[in-house]
């Protein structure tokens, strides 16, 4: 009941105990970015320049995301700029990633898809959304003769210009199985390509996510059409992660997110950290991940949106540690010259497979050990009064030192030797 890895049987997992295998083991399965459409709709963020967006573009591409959101071309003569140079260079570099657009089920917002796609010269995803739940019904005023009318002929529309369909149902998760069935099956006879199930106000648990995927499941099935199923989930309750995960073990075709989580209200599912679990799992053995750590940190920048200290594995303090305990097994482990061994001691994560790796601090709860290992880092000799000396210090603060606090002790012990 051990699960054995790659250097030995050093970690008993529990979670290999009569797991569950997830269906995903047994099909492909897709990830779609959705950071540049969703995620700037944040009501917290800046939307980047073109600028960022390619490089944003270029890093989620080297991560094997299979396709991405390039935005709303319907919503302005910028956004429809930014949107054709981000086509354009999928084309040029024949990037792996797909380009893929989302509006409302009208005519007015599909056309611009269609011009961009054709200036480009190359296909766009057309994502056209409507909302299907009876509390929207009641808000917009619309009969399900009228959902029914708009989606056909958005769909129509697209489908006409040669461009494939996903049509998307908002707020699915509250939504009535009856005008489902019929909108999914109309969509399919109109030629939508995929099924996008939306939990757009974060209300979906593990359970919701099951009955609602086998639902529609069993609607395809039902018309006999080769139609996937995407999902689209938010984090209004904390579960957009476990969701999307339970998503596919379900049988979705393809789950959508957004780099940290970015998203209106709380966000949407976090990009980085679906692949970061998917590797984890054992579902993604030929993605190279060590880029992660590299788009995180652009999207940060580029939208203004911080990333939290405590954010798992791209976070700062993700892999730093000033305990004494702690660091004392980490570098132990590293003495032996044994990477594996010290980036998992005190990790469930392996910082090394996202481009990171285990920090020692040094602060009020650190030992000796802790000063020794970050001068030996720095190259620094640790002679014990300097190691004392510094360790003093750290312990009369009420928080970890800085790099620069603990070179300036270092060279103030220096300059008290020499004087």
């Amino acid at each position: 009941m051990t699960a054995a890895d790659d250097n030995g049987d050093l970690i008993h997992d529990w979670n290999e105990i009569d797991r569950r295998r997830p269906i995903v083991q047994r099909r492909a399965f897709e990830l779609h970015d959705e950071t540049l459409r969703d995620g700037i709709q944040n009501p917290s963020v800046i939307d980047p320049p073109v600028e960022d967006k390619l490089e944003i573009l270029h890093l989620l591409s080297e991560l094997g995301v299979h396709s991405t959101d390039v935005g709303l071309p319907g919503a302005g003569p910028r956004a429809q700029g930014d949107v054709l140079r981000l086509c354009q260079e999928i084309g040029r570099e024949r990037l792996s990633i797909r380009p893929t657009c989302a509006g409302r089920t009208a005519v007015c917002d599909i056309a611009p898809m269609v011009e961009t796609s054709q200036r480009a010269g190359i296909p766009i995803e057309v994502m056209t959304f409507i909302g299907s739940s009876p509390i929207r019904q009641l808000a917009e005023d619309w009969s399900h003769e009228l959902i029914v009318k708009r989606s056909t002929a958005a769909i129509d529309f697209a489908v006409r210009e040669g461009l494939p369909v996903t049509f998307v149902t908002e707020d699915t998760t509250r939504s009535h199985p009856d005008l489902l069935r019929k909108l999914f099956r109309v969509a399919i006879e109109h030629g939508a390509e995929r099924l996008c199930l939306c939990d757009t106000v974060g209300h979906a648990t593990p359970d919701g996510v099951r009955n609602l995927i086998q639902f529609t499941r069993r609607v395809v099935e039902e018309t006999g059409a080769d139609v996937k199923i995407d999902w689209h989930g938010h984090n209004d309750r904390g579960l957009a992660l476990v969701n999307s995960l339970f998503a596919l073990e379900y049988g979705a075709d393809r789950i959508h997110g957004c780099v940290l989580g970015l998203g209106e209200r709380v966000g949407n599912a976090p990009l980085d950290l679906i692949l970061i679990n998917l590797k984890l799992l054992g579902q993604l053995p030929e993605h190279d991940l060590s880029a992660l750590a590299s788009l995180t940190k652009k999207v940060s920048e580029a939208t203004g949106f911080p990333i939290p200290a405590n954010y798992p594995v791209v976070g700062e303090d993700a892999f730093r540690t000033a305990t004494g305990v702690h660091a004392s097994a980490i570098m132990k482990a590293s003495k032996k010259g044994d990477r594996y061994l010290a980036d998992r001691v005190y990790s469930g994560v392996a910082a090394g497979m996202f481009g990171r790796r285990q920090e020692i601090c040094v602060g009020p709860l650190s030992g000796a050990s802790n000063v020794a290992f970050w001068l030996g880092v720095r190259g620094l000799e640790g002679t014990r009064g300097l190691i004392d000396f510094i360790l003093d210090a750290a312990k009369r603060s009420n928080r970890n030192l800085s790099d620069a606090e603990l070179h300036e002790l270092a060279r103030t012990y220096d300059a008290t030797k020499t004087a």
